[in-house]
């Protein structure tokens, strides 16, 4: 176990949550993802293995987080001024919290998430970073100048609070602490932000802390430290230099240096000794991942930007946590304007695996294929492993397991295998991952070929007048198994989407009709979606529909009849009415045309375009000077395009027919 600081950053996170994919350098495993964390600062990171929960500190807010291992917020400890560190019982059951306003030590019961005991630690004191060790609670307190170790002692009837434990005053304030199981009685010690990084390792198996070790080192900024599972080693990230330093407990000399890069600021050990270091990096990874004493990462992840801030997400001080099983490394970052994410990291600890798989561009139905590929990783995978093999076709949709494939001592492979259904064939290679690796998978995909079906539809460029009811037949060649044909209607115009509404399988002659009521052009389109051995197929059928129109002609004084046509009869001081029905759409026009009779023949004597009203009827009155004895006719017209839409085919009204007299 161990105790670290992150930095009070003061701005307000946005109080929301969202699943992000991490984005990284070496392939992080899908399941990888983030939630935004109701946070205004961030003190310290522990993860609970027993309840699966991680445990966040906001100093700003005076408050303790609760949330899942999937990042979901659970819980609020609140009432907690300047919390910060934070310190996990052997059995999971109580969480302790440096709550360095209250000068004082809380207990948090894990499981009810709620405050159990708080102990007073001493008047301004403000103990920040609590650590078990050699059966005590050890904590890091005092304001600049003032700082120490003190050590809580719940063991008797009573909780005895002991200061002053380094009575040599090595420390200008709080020191961070780090300790772990597997070493009770050793305490490592270092404080945030100092320069040179003074290190100091103390024996506390006497209940009372000795000194053993102490050296300023060449690093500066101190952001974090933590204890190797045997206490042999303490890590330390420090802004510079570029690297993660390792130094002996025993006498502080030089151990094995992590690489990372610029700015180390995190770093936490699992139970198993595997080291998690981080950087505050703009432009490099921001978790580096070692198996301890190896100088080569297992893996590394680059965070991605969340929201719309400017930039990448950092990771934030001393913000990595492991959980003790090690499934999961928890991180903490933040973005450019302030918005705090818990990213969850799955498979951490095993080696990115990647899965190619090379098949062919195109095949004949029926003919044996070959497919190679290799599944890749760091270092050898065991001996006899395999790969499964799923193919994914028009008939197999969920896809088919095929026999699985053995991996060769490079992870290469390779399979043959015959189509037995044509199209887009998909051949996914999938490994599983073991102890050191992370599952994987890869696919590819083959053009299968396919025999072509006919497939027709009627009526194409047919019209008809406005309502008429129209049967339109798809007809169905020779098929596989599919026997199944969509039927889509499309009425011209924005208004009227394309709707499918007929799905059904052709009868015995191949057929399957739907009526139309063509109140519109239409376009009708049949779809033929394919089997294994027969090519889709898709036909239009496009018929047209007239619009209704009339017009009547009203004010005349008397109806006869010149040869075998009815005439209207006007006096010349009349004005005759005309008034036009047609099928109403929106901003459409009627064109209202005139002809005039002469020796024989008809003449133009001039046309023009009305705004159709709302209810279909347009009355437009003829007026002027009106010459006698010639015979005249009027009819009104829905013309596609010119009337103010396309949705009708062009209609003409049948001629009316009228005379002036004296």
């Amino acid at each position: 176990m161990r105790t670290r600081r992150i930095s009070t950053a003061t701005s307000l996170a946005v109080l929301f949550s969202s699943v992000v994919l991490v984005g990284g350098a070496a392939n992080p495993a899908a399941a990888d993802s983030s939630k935004i964390l109701p946070a205004a600062s961030v003190g310290d990171v522990v993860a609970d293995g027993v309840h699966q929960r991680v445990f966040i500190s906001d100093p700003t807010s005076g408050k303790v987080l609760a949330t899942d291992y999937s990042g979901n917020v659970v819980g609020t400890i609140p009432s907690l001024p300047g919390v910060t560190g934070l310190e996990l019982s052997a059995d999971s059951g109580t969480l302790y919290a440096g709550v360095r306003g209250a000068d004082a030590i809380a207990a948090i019961d894990t499981s009810a998430l709620v405050e159990s005991a708080r102990y007073a630690t001493g008047a301004n004191t403000e103990p920040a970073y609590p650590a078990l060790a050699g059966g005590k609670l050890w904590f890091g307190y005092g304001a600049a100048a003032e700082g120490n170790i003190g050590s809580l002692d719940l063991s008797g009837a009573e909780p005895v609070v002991t200061l002053g434990q380094d009575p040599d005053r090595t420390w200008y304030s709080a020191p961070t602490l780090a300790s772990t199981p597997g070493a009770p009685g050793t305490l490592a010690a270092g404080i945030e932000g100092q320069s040179p990084v003074q290190l100091a390792v103390y024996d506390v198996a006497s209940g009372t802390a000795t000194r053993t070790a102490q050296v300023r080192t060449d690093g500066s900024n101190l952001r974090d430290l933590a204890l190797t599972p045997d206490g042999s080693q303490v890590v330390v990230a420090s802004g510079a230099p570029y690297r993660h330093q390792a130094y002996r407990t025993s006498d502080l000399t030089t151990g094995t240096s992590y690489p990372s890069d610029a700015y180390p600021n995190a770093v936490d050990i699992a139970p198993d000794g595997t080291v998690a270091a981080g950087i505050d990096g703009s432009y490099e990874p921001d978790v580096y991942v070692y198996k301890q004493d190896t100088t080569t990462p297992i893996r590394t992840y680059d965070f991605p930007n969340t929201g719309t801030s400017s930039g990448s997400d950092l990771l934030v001080p001393a913000g990595l946590a492991w959980a003790p099983d090690t499934s999961r490394l928890f991180a903490v970052t933040e973005n450019s304007t302030g918005v705090r994410s818990l990213r969850v990291l799955t498979d951490a600890v095993k080696s990115p695996t990647t899965v190619t798989v090379n098949a062919p561009d195109k095949s004949a139905l029926d003919k044996k294929l070959t497919v190679t590929g290799r599944v890749k990783s760091a270092g050898a995978f065991p001996a006899g492993a395999k790969a499964t093999v799923t193919r994914t076709d028009i008939e197999s949709p969920k896809g088919k397991a095929l026999p699985a494939v053995t991996l060769k001592s490079d992870g290469s492979f390779s399979f043959t295998d015959t189509p037995t259904a044509g199209g887009q064939v998909t051949y996914k290679v999938s490994y599983a991952g073991d102890a050191t690796h992370s599952a994987a998978y890869g696919s590819d995909k083959v053009a299968v070929s396919r025999s072509a079906t006919s497939l027709t539809l009627n009526h194409n460029k047919a019209l008809y007048s406005y309502g008429t009811d129209v049967s339109f037949t798809a007809h169905l060649g020779t098929t596989y198994k599919n026997r199944t044909v969509e039927l889509w209607v499309d009425p011209f115009g924005p208004d009227k989407p394309n709707k499918l509404v007929k799905t059904g399988k052709v009868n015995s002659k191949g057929d399957l009709s739907t009526t139309v009521d063509m109140t519109r052009d239409t376009t009708v389109t049949a779809v033929f979606k394919g089997d294994g051995r027969y090519a889709s197929k898709k036909v239009t059928s496009t018929a047209f529909a007239k619009v209704k129109v009339s017009t009547s002609v009203s004010e005349q004084y008397k109806t006869a009849k010149i040869g075998k046509t009815s005439y209207r009869y006007f006096h010349k001081k009349t004005d005759p009415v005309f008034t036009t029905t047609m099928t109403y759409y929106k901003n459409r026009s009627h064109k209202l045309s005139l002809e005039l009779y002469y020796q024989g023949k008809w003449y133009d004597a001039g046309s023009q375009y009305f705004m159709l009203g709302t209810g279909g009827k347009t009355l437009v009155t003829l007026k002027g000077t009106h010459d006698t004895g010639y015979r005249m006719r009027v009819r009104a017209s829905y013309v596609n395009g010119t009337s103010g839409d396309t949705v009708n085919s062009t209609t003409h009204g049948a001629w009316q027919y009228f005379i002036f007299t004296n």
